[in-house]
């Protein structure tokens, strides 16, 4: 379990400081919780960008060079 910390921080100096003097227990655990926020984040933009449109003109350019054989296996080594 997380040990909660208060401090006030206004910087992310402050904040990286703080995080050094952290056991390695819980840099772990703060590691996989911002791991997830990532990630988190990340599905949301991808989500908004899709829904709104942001994407079509890139997936269109994408099929496009595919079609003309533009294109390489993902992984590159697939076969």
């Amino acid at each position: 379990m997380l040990t909660r910390y208060c401090y006030d921080m206004s910087s992310i100096q402050e904040i990286e400081a703080a995080i050094e003097t952290l056991p390695a227990e819980q840099f772990l655990l703060l590691r996989e919780h911002m791991q997830k926020r990532f990630e988190e984040q990340w599905d949301k933009q991808f989500e908004e960008d899709a829904s709104s449109g942001r994407l079509e003109a890139a997936a269109a350019a994408a099929i496009a060079e595919h079609r003309v054989g533009r294109s390489t296996p993902f992984p590159a080594n697939a076969q």
